[in-house]
């Protein structure tokens, strides 16, 4: 991201920013609220739209037209607000609105349990796809999150105050994950106002 700039109704959240991030790379990205780290990555993801400046993604200038032109290009993010629906399973909310088909109309309960248990086998994660969401814990619901970003074979993966929510022994496991995923060279963001993350 080149020359950002972004400038709302009276304040100027963004002035000529850059920021890069290779794959493989672990990137915080810490300041006081009003920094405009999250405007810079709401802008990377698709749901804010950059007065001036450029994105590239390997070298080439991008233009990003919502969030789902971000996720077709691997960019994902991950809210601070979880964005899950309660009454569905875990599976179900991993690929909702993507949901593998027979004969193009049916759906394929069983095709989808079997792709979120791949994507779970891959993170070590110990989920059944079957659960209703409305009963995991909000770790387990940032989990399913993420499991969710990885299923649009993301590259770049933001996290907007992951750890707001959760222990230390959660945000150990957090940590263990974005760990993992670095090493399978996704470009992680991870935004956060604590120094010590």
């Amino acid at each position: 991201m080149t020359g950002i700039s972004k400038r709302y109704p009276g304040v100027l959240a963004l002035d000529n920013a850059n920021f890069d991030l290779k794959a493989g790379e672990v990137h915080a990205l810490v300041g006081e609220n009003g920094a405009g780290k999250s405007t810079m990555m709401k802008i990377l993801s698709g749901i804010v739209t950059e007065d001036s400046g450029k994105i590239l993604l390997e070298g080439k200038a991008i233009h990003l037209h919502g969030p789902r032109s971000a996720q077709e290009l691997g960019i994902s993010i991950i809210h601070q607000e979880l964005n899950l629906m309660p009454d569905l399973t875990i599976a179900q909310n991993i690929f909702i609105g993507r949901e593998p088909r027979r004969f193009k109309f049916i759906l394929n309960d069983s095709g989808l349990v079997k792709e979120a248990e791949k994507l779970f086998a891959e993170l070590h994660l110990n989920l059944d796809p079957n659960r209703k969401v409305e009963g995991l814990s909000v770790a387990q619901q940032q989990l399913v999150e993420i499991v969710k970003a990885l299923s649009y074979n993301s590259r770049v993966l933001i996290m907007d105050e992951p750890t707001a929510a959760l222990t230390s022994n959660e945000i150990n496991e957090l940590f263990r994950i974005i760990k993992g995923l670095r090493d399978k060279g996704v470009g992680i963001v991870h935004i956060s106002h604590r120094l010590e993350e």
